[in-house]
């Protein structure tokens, strides 16, 4: 019974000394997600993960960089799955079959453009703003793409929007 009391204090004492660190995880989740509530998802699953891991921390090491280690490490898994699941999608050229699978009951309204026509309309947008695009709608943040061409978070927005804007006078309502 004294072994038990002793693990579970130390299981709290575990818990305590973590959530310690529950700010600075914040800070760098914010750094990497540039979104407060991904930030806060990613601190949850960073010390859940700590949790369940337990075992495998070794006392003598800094618990802030093994918390660090969980949070990145874990935010490049999300990531790297996030595009998988982008590029599965994008990989599928034959778009039209997924109209095959609605009724005619529940009739959507991108039926009546035909894919090249939009793919052609993409593709005749001018590529300063086109790229940005693409880009937002594979997933990328709006933070993520400013910071790989050097511009401003607005001029990223803007361009996005002028690209629509022109997406939009070209396909039509």
């Amino acid at each position: 019974m004294y072994q038990t009391n002793y693990n579970t204090m130390k299981t709290l004492e575990f818990e305590k000394l973590i959530l310690n660190f529950k700010d600075s995880l914040e800070y760098f989740a914010i750094s990497l997600t540039a979104n407060r509530e991904d930030a806060k998802d990613l601190v949850q699953d960073t010390i859940l993960k700590a949790l369940v891991n337990k075992d495998r921390y070794q006392e003598e090491t800094n618990i802030k960089a093994w918390l660090f280690t969980i949070l990145k490490n874990t935010f490049i898994n999300n990531y790297r799955r996030k595009q998988r699941v982008n590029t599965l999608i994008d990989s599928n050229l034959d778009l039209s079959a997924l109209g095959n699978i609605f009724t005619n009951e529940y009739r959507r309204t991108d039926e009546d453009v035909n894919v090249k026509d939009i793919n052609f309309a993409i593709n005749s947008i001018n590529p300063e703003q086109r790229i940005p695009f693409e880009m937002v709608n594979s997933g990328y943040k709006y933070q993520e793409i400013a910071d790989t061409y050097s511009l401003s978070i607005g001029t990223v927005k803007s361009r996005i929007f002028l690209a629509r804007k022109k997406l939009m006078e070209i396909v039509g309502d």
